[in-house]
């Protein structure tokens, strides 16, 4: 009976240290690689899935689009930005940057690197007045754009209304609109939007 209750002790003793060792695992500080194509959204805010998912719509829609292969060469485009019109900070670079790399990856368009113009201009000066003839870059040959790109990115939220609940509830709808202007007639030449809403229940009780 004994040897019985030290064995029934023992086990209670290892279990009990497993699980506390367990337990000390769950506050460790854990990193694991995430899969940008797989990844879910984990709140109801913009986030990265929406900006690969919408900057991959928008380029295979104007990148293809009929206004882009109606033309004999690819058009030249410059970006003026994207305007934030939200709540919230948002990294619009960032957003304007991947849809450019996208745009490019068609072969379909050209872009002036407008964000350098003024490291271009002193590379050009250095070269002048430095660098051999036949090495040095012609000055005034520079391309212009014929178009440029821009847009607004804006923000509705909505949550639960006060009363008695467990939780409450957070909805956002955003919408991108981009548009692509023809510099020398001031004209729209193509525009589109894109929209989405999240909801989000978050306990009323959590850490």
């Amino acid at each position: 009976m004994k040897v019985q209750v030290q064995r029934l002790f023992t086990l209670v003793a290892v279990l009990t240290i497993t699980g506390l060792l367990s337990g000390c695992a769950a506050f460790r500080a854990q990193t694991t690689q995430v899969d940008v194509d797989q990844a879910e959204p984990m709140r109801e805010r913009f986030d990265f899935t929406d900006l690969r998912s919408i900057t991959e719509s928008f380029a295979n829609e104007l990148g293809y689009s009929s206004f882009i292969t109606n033309h004999d060469h690819p058009p030249i485009m410059m970006i003026a930005g994207v305007q934030n019109r939200t709540s919230e900070y948002m990294d619009t670079k960032n957003l304007t940057d991947r849809l450019r790399t996208l745009l490019f990856q068609t072969g379909n368009i050209q872009f002036v690197n407008e964000a350098r113009r003024e490291d271009l201009l002193r590379e050009q000066g250095y070269q002048a007045a430095q660098a051999t003839p036949e090495t040095q870059v012609a000055i005034g040959h520079q391309l212009g754009a014929r178009y440029m790109m821009s847009g607004s990115l804006t923000e509705m939220a909505d949550r639960s209304p006060r009363q008695v609940r467990v939780s409450k509830t957070v909805r956002r709808y955003y919408k991108l609109t981009l548009e692509v202007t023809d510099l020398e007639t001031g004209l729209l030449a193509w525009t589109a939007e894109r929209e989405f809403a999240r909801e989000a229940r978050q306990p009323l009780i959590g850490w």
